[in-house]
């Protein structure tokens, strides 16, 4: 049974961590793809005390560092996981608190170690999530009798604390586990310790190719914003206009706008290279001439260089498309499709000629699964608007041409085919190697978080109070 508890504790582990995340309101986008911390709920973690009344409503349980577990916390935790239709009856109390014990751990050490978050980013997201409030009860005011809050302003407030503590917790797991690898080797010492009666089974699994036109806005469009952003740029070398006042009214980029456009980052930090090639060129206090990436034209400037740190700032301005323009990339995709039927080009050599997703054009067009990192994925597995286009495909069928607009609305239009397909089988090490490797390296990665949290408590306050101090923790809390 070694594997299974092993996988069942990631899984659950990663579901409990997820539900904790949502504590205490709503799920977290922004953090639903972060390296997940141990969850401490292992087979020999018994919870000993008397089943609880849900909700008590005051009380300290536990504090870790400057970080408060209330039993509300606890309590509350569990409520919100089954109102999302999660099975918590195998997660006892005690598991749930040491859960939150330890992603208060990673917030204390990540305020410690002066890890940084983008408060742009986390307000920006909390508009997302009110707005998102205001569509399903109506009104702010629905919002706040809801939430049971005074005000939209103390709901924002809460909802900051809730999503910057979270993606603290978030960068210091992925700190710890940045530098943690696996060797082949390991990887079939990790596969031949599961027993053959105890083989994983993979289900039905897709490879799946897709071409993608996204309608162009025009020269005229074009021009029009790149002579806006030399405008700003003007101003602001000549008559010293501020560069934060400017991206706060004009930028495009919902992230930063709140911060003024900025941007603390270094080169490891994840920019396209256009972005990076302009604003690692650039002087302290020089002002580039617009650019283009793919998200836009950009200015930007550097305020500060800090070693190999920068702070800079950006502008980016998106030039707009009009429905004309819409029109023609849903004709010139129809089109490719027909020649395609028609045999005169092949899906893969029409996605690396015609295609404009970057991701999948140079790979015939072969969408890349996100977590295995592999061509394969899961049919029960896929994302929904992917799985009824697809689900029904026939050999070397290509789907109608559809819309599936990016995050921002805009539109690309797109056609798929389903390029190979694998029937539910037991899993084995030569054509499963990647889901193996993957499953062997988050085992190794747990195991590092595990030993991190080891060393922590034992320099770190914690206190734990009540009937909690009679659970029988994974962790050494109570530093016997």
């Amino acid at each position: 049974m070694q594997l299974k508890t092993r996988i069942l504790k990631f899984i659950t582990k990663t579901y409990l961590l997820l539900g904790l995340i949502t504590m205490p309101v709503i799920a977290q986008d922004m953090v639903a793809d972060a390296t997940l911390p141990e969850i401490a709920q292992t087979e020999q973690a018994k919870d000993t005390v008397k089943p609880f009344t849900p909700f008590k409503l005051d009380g300290v349980a536990g504090v870790v560092g400057d970080y408060v577990v209330l039993e509300f916390d606890i309590d509350k935790t569990l409520f919100d996981l089954k109102q999302q239709g999660q099975n918590v009856e195998n997660i006892s109390r005690c598991q749930m608190m040491e859960s939150l014990l330890e992603s208060n751990l990673l917030t204390h050490q990540a305020v410690q170690d002066s890890l940084i978050v983008r408060e742009g980013q986390i307000n920006a997201y909390v508009d997302q999530q009110i707005d998102r409030f205001r569509s399903v009860l109506g009104s702010d005011e629905k919002v706040v009798e809801y939430y049971k809050k005074e005000s939209i302003a103390d709901l924002r407030s809460d909802l900051f604390e809730i999503n910057k503590n979270n993606e603290l917790a978030r960068l210091m797991s992925e700190r710890i586990i940045e530098n943690v690898e696996i060797t082949p080797e390991e990887v079939r010492t990790f596969f031949n310790k599961i027993p053959k009666d105890e083989l994983p089974t993979f289900g039905v699994e897709l490879e799946i190719a897709q071409i993608v036109i996204e309608p162009k806005a025009s020269e005229e469009e074009r021009q029009r914003v790149i002579d806006r952003l030399n405008s700003f740029r003007e101003d602001i070398i000549e008559n010293g206009s501020s560069f934060a006042t400017k991206a706060v009214l004009y930028t495009d980029d919902v992230a930063s706008r709140g911060e003024g456009g900025f941007m603390a980052i270094d080169r490891r930090s994840p920019l396209v290279k256009e972005f990076r090639d302009v604003v690692f060129s650039l002087q302290e206090g020089e002002v580039s001439e617009p650019f283009e990436t793919e998200y836009g034209f950009h200015i930007a400037t550097v305020e500060k260089v800090r070693g190999d740190k920068l702070d800079i700032r950006h502008i980016l301005l998106i030039p707009k498309v009009t429905k004309e323009a819409e029109y023609e990339a849903k004709d010139q995709l129809k089109l490719i499709k027909k020649r395609i039927e028609d045999g005169e080009l092949d899906f893969g050599e029409a996605a690396r000629e015609f295609s404009d997703d970057k991701q999948t054009k140079f790979n015939d067009g072969n969408l890349t699964n996100p977590v295995s990192l592999d061509l394969r994925f899961e049919l029960t597995n896929l994302d929904s608007g992917i799985y009824v286009k697809v689900n029904n495909l026939k050999d070397n069928e290509i789907t109608p041409v559809f819309n599936d607009p990016d995050r921002k609305g805009n539109a690309r239009f797109k056609i798929m085919t389903v390029t190979n397909r694998f029937e539910e089988h037991k899993a084995d090490f030569k054509t499963d190697y990647v889901k193996i490797k993957n499953l062997a390296l988050k085992s190794k990665q747990i195991e590092a978080i595990k030993n991190w949290q080891k060393e922590k408590i034992k320099e770190t306050y914690i206190k734990i109070n009540g009937d909690n101090r009679d659970c029988d923790f994974v962790n050494n809390w109570l530093k016997k």
